[in-house]
């Protein structure tokens, strides 16, 4: 069963009893893991139940397919559903899962697969969309639109509400991974204390450097033309799993809004001025070198940057070669149009 749109919020809520195993996959690899929570609560509370929850690697199951079925077959020692979650499944594990889904053991145990960008062919997204038993549920970068509803929702969470503006910038700056959006607004729920409202001011305050400045590194680094800052903070968010994709369409994001301010510009407004009444607002440590990269950005140049960025992502999607290869290449392409 392949889920999309609103099915995926309402199976996240309640999921299908019937369905024995769910896949969850995507270039959002924050999202996956954020869903997969979320599903996993509705059958045990305490993920990290020693007696409810097993954990095992996508590559256990290659080695030894029959573990699947042993661990959803078992008892809890406490009572209860048992979770069986299985961290970074590929299409070598495929086996394991169709044996499991042709003949599912008895009981309501529930097995949650975690998995990354899988692409249309893959065997195993292919049998989870087709299984009776299973449910594949895409998990795609989202834009900041939706970002935006999430936020608020996580906010009144927490008892606090926020300024559209406040959101607005929560949105645009957090967007490329679902748990990091999340952890940055439960650290600034803490940060605001007895204060229920969020400002703008209080966002910026909270989030600004440490959300700002890490999935965005690179792009601010290509967009100045400053090749080792680039390879190097591009180093650490591939050490650190980060999807290709979230970088891609954040530099997308960027010069969008470069090329808006060059247009302006263009008009005989001063960069300083269009700068200023962007929205969401520029982070205010970001200003000047966001105002600085406006100068340096002609019209010509940042359609040329928005073009191979978007071709570089439409790449990604539909070749062979390695993704953060393709994202490398074009950002160092990026950085060296920024020299000209």
């Amino acid at each position: 069963m392949k889920l999309q749109g609103r099915a995926i919020d309402g199976f996240l809520r309640s999921p299908d009893p019937k369905v024995r195993a769910v896949l969850l996959y995507g270039p959002d690899t924050g999202l996956v893991r954020d869903r997969a929570m979320t599903i996993g609560r509705t059958v045990v509370q305490d993920l990290s139940d020693p007696f409810r929850v097993a954990e095992m690697q996508g590559r256990a199951l290659s080695d030894d397919p029959a573990r699947l079925a042993d661990e959803a077959a078992a008892l809890a020692f406490t009572g209860g559903r048992r979770l069986i979650r299985v961290r970074e499944a590929e299409d070598n594990c495929a086996a394991a899962f169709t044996a499991f889904l042709d003949d599912p053991p008895p009981g309501d145990s529930l097995v949650l697969v975690e998995s990354g960008d899988l692409g249309a062919r893959s065997k195993l997204r292919l049998l989870f969309e087709g299984a009776p038993a299973a449910a594949a549920i895409p998990c795609y970068v989202e834009d900041e639109a939706s970002l935006a509803g999430v936020i608020a929702d996580l906010l009144r969470a927490e008892g606090k509400t926020a300024d559209p503006d406040a959101v607005s910038f929560l949105a645009a700056n957090l967007v490329g991974d679902r748990m990091v959006a999340r952890g940055e607004v439960e650290k600034l729920a803490l940060y605001m204390g007895g204060e229920k409202r969020v400002r703008l001011e209080d966002a910026q305050a909270c989030i600004g450097d440490s959300a700002a400045l890490s999935m965005d590194e690179p792009v601010w680094a290509a967009a100045d033309g400053d090749f080792a800052t680039l390879d190097r903070s591009l180093g650490r968010l591939f050490a650190e799993g980060t999807s290709p994709v979230p970088i891609l369409r954040g530099a997308q994001r960027h010069f969008q809004r470069l090329q808006l301010v060059a247009a302006q510009v263009a008009g005989g407004r001063p960069a300083e001025s269009v700068v200023e009444s962007l929205r969401p607002p520029v982070f205010y440590k970001l200003k000047s070198r966001f105002t600085g990269q406006a100068r340096r950005w002609s019209g010509p140049l940042v359609r040329q940057a928005l073009e191979r960025l978007v071709e570089a992502e439409a790449e990604c999607k539909r070749t062979n070669m390695p993704d953060q290869t393709i994202c490398a290449r074009v950002l160092f392409q990026v950085a060296s149009l920024a020299r000209r």
